[in-house]
């Protein structure tokens, strides 16, 4: 079996790192997106009440409710959420030993 070259190896992993980083903002967008909606959702009557149009149509009642759910979403999903956030762990810590074990210039050139 024939071994990589470094820089190659290097590569690869930064690659997985940021496909990793991608889809775990991704995960906490889609939440942020779903609770917001579901906020948006159960103020809808409040919504339909004739305001000035400089105020702000969120107020701190509509973030208190976008919270909980937030916080909710995030429970039901907290083991995927724990998953992706243990395997970037892992792949910063990979990438860290291998940048180590190459030397810094190594590093810096295949960047």
């Amino acid at each position: 079996m024939k071994l990589a070259n470094p820089r190659v190896l290097l590569n690869r992993m930064e690659a997985a790192h940021r496909e990793t980083r991608h889809h775990l903002d991704r995960v906490h967008r889609q939440i942020a997106g779903r609770a917001e909606r579901i906020a948006i959702t159960q103020n809808t009557k409040a919504r339909h009440r004739a305001r000035k149009r400089t105020r702000s149509r969120w107020n701190r009642s509509d973030e208190m409710l976008f919270q909980t759910h937030l916080d909710r979403l995030q429970f039901e999903r907290w083991f995927e959420l724990d998953g992706l956030a243990g395997r970037l762990a892992r792949q910063e810590q990979a990438i860290h030993t291998l940048r180590q074990t190459l030397g810094e210039d190594v590093w810096r050139k295949a960047a």
